[in-house]
């Protein structure tokens, strides 16, 4: 919408530019579950594999230890947009905000025309009308629908989309899928039909944590009363409307500008008059920013209404400062978290391996010619987290010094585990040499034990590898005089 009107130019508004990432945020939440790569999506927790897939690599339950690192970059990823732009977040990525445009401008206004135009919020529909009525139920139909596609996409991130529909040709063994999915559509339809902009206002709880992480320099929707004059009174009397009409207000402030066409209120879908002031119910939508640009661009002026800060429109100290301190931290942090999160995800083990010694410290069997053997031995529980069979085998790191001399005898060959299943093993490791010359007491020695899975020409991996660390137990002198 470029026009020229008395020489200046109305830009596209915003509204148009939300449009646009709306767009692109249905297209990406729709259709990153069904990219894979190697088998696995982008993100993907599921709980009834108990894997989680991040960034196309896929990670076991014991390696839920990337969550909080994941929690952390959404959570002080979206503080950083708050001090940055108010609740931008609210106004062009929320799913509520996006929910509402599809319901309220889309259906609502452009397909049934059960609303007057865009540009008026505050006026419902008139009920009273049996065709409004019908209409109506019409909405709710094509929004109970979306709900459900809603529902059904917010599963994919839990439950594999391929996986999903298989579910549904047997929807009496999987009815707790089903039951999230129809839940979460009756609350889409509860919150979008008819708790609309009151969940903004009153329930979600970032509107009442933004004022906290404003300053001074944090950029929203403000008006410009040095220009368009105080259409409410000031401090105690903030809330009180003085003027409704330009003469009026220009009686007063003969410089005034404002207009008093109210555009900027009734367009606004959180229903409030941002000639007002600050207030925790604005979303930075910038709806009434762009109304404010078609009534002023008319008559030749800039807009009273513009995305700024206090400190540039408000105090008109100078302009906004963007990279402040405090973004900086922000920014800091976010790179400092990627990072840390790219490496932990570097360190993915590609088998899991838990060691426990058996209750018995060992056995020593006496042997001819003044010989033994001591064994010490232990259950292995080891997992394959690869989406194919593979073979295992393990080696003996003993400390510095003892190479060689503690052997594994049980297993004797590779065996081989299927994914995803959890095997185990009891394995002896044994000794017939005097490892230690202790008269007084058992020693405890350090050792590694190296778990590797077999190449497809029988050497070991050297990606699917994992040390783990145990003991292997010794005894005193007395023990193997007395095994004689």
């Amino acid at each position: 919408m470029n026009k020229e009107k008395k020489g200046i130019k109305i830009p596209t508004p915003w509204r148009i530019k939300r449009y646009y990432v709306y767009a692109i945020a249905t297209i990406v939440a729709l259709v990153l579950p069904w990219i894979h790569i190697n088998g696995h999506q982008f993100f993907m927790l599921s709980f009834d594999k108990m894997k989680l897939d991040l960034a196309f690599v896929q990670f076991d339950m014991q390696e839920m230890y990337l969550m909080p690192f994941i929690l952390m970059l959404m959570f002080i990823g979206i503080f950083g947009m708050t001090v940055m732009g108010g609740r931008v977040f609210c106004g062009w990525v929320c799913p509520q905000t996006i929910f509402r445009v599809i319901y309220r401008d889309l259906i609502e206004t452009k397909l049934l025309h059960l609303r007057k135009r865009i540009g008026n919020k505050q006026q419902d529909p008139d009920m009273s009308k049996p065709e409004n009525k019908v209409k109506k139920a019409i909405a709710i139909l094509i929004w109970t629908v979306l709900a459900l596609i809603a529902g059904a996409d917010f599963m994919w991130y839990f439950i594999p989309p391929e996986t999903f529909f298989q579910y549904l040709t047997n929807p009496s063994e999987h009815m707790t899928m089903i039951g999230f999915v129809v839940g979460i559509a009756a609350f889409l339809i509860y919150d979008i039909v008819f708790l609309k902009e009151n969940f903004c206002i009153y329930v979600c709880p970032y509107s009442r944590v933004q004022s906290v992480l404003y300053d001074e320099h944090t950029v929203m929707a403000l008006y410009d009363f040095h220009r368009g004059g105080h259409i409410y009174g000031e401090g105690e009397h903030d809330h009180d409307k003085l003027y409704t009409k330009q003469k009026e207000l220009q009686a007063v402030e003969p410089e005034a500008e404002c207009t008093t066409c109210e555009k900027c209120v009734t367009v606004c879908p959180t229903h409030i008059d941002i000639r007002q002031g600050l207030q925790l119910e604005c979303i930075n939508c910038l709806e009434c920013v762009d109304a404010c640009t078609t009534v002023m661009g008319k008559l030749g002026k800039p807009s009273l209404v513009t995305w700024s800060s206090d400190y540039e429109i408000v105090e008109r100290k100078g302009k906004t400062k963007y990279f402040r301190p405090k973004i900086i931290a922000y920014m800091v942090l976010l790179v400092g978290i990627m990072f840390a999160l790219g490496y932990m995800s570097t360190t993915k083990e590609h088998m899991l391996l838990n060691i426990n010694k058996e209750t018995r410290l060992y056995s020593v069997k006496h042997l001819s010619n003044n010989k033994f053997e001591v064994e010490n031995s232990y259950v292995f529980l080891l997992q394959n987290t690869e989406s194919k069979p593979m073979k295992f085998f393990f080696e003996v790191i003993p400390p510095k010094g003892m190479e060689g001399k503690i052997q594994i005898v049980k297993p004797s060959k590779p065996f081989k585990v299927v994914p995803d299943v959890k095997k185990k093993k009891i394995v002896t490791l044994r000794t017939t040499q005097m490892l230690v010359d202790d008269k007084r007491k058992d020693t405890i020695i350090p050792i590694t034990i190296h778990a590797y899975a077999l190449d497809k020409d029988g050497k070991p991996s050297k990606i699917i590898s994992v040390l783990r660390h145990t003991i292997f137990v010794f005894p005193k002198e007395s023990v193997l005089l007395h095994s004689k």
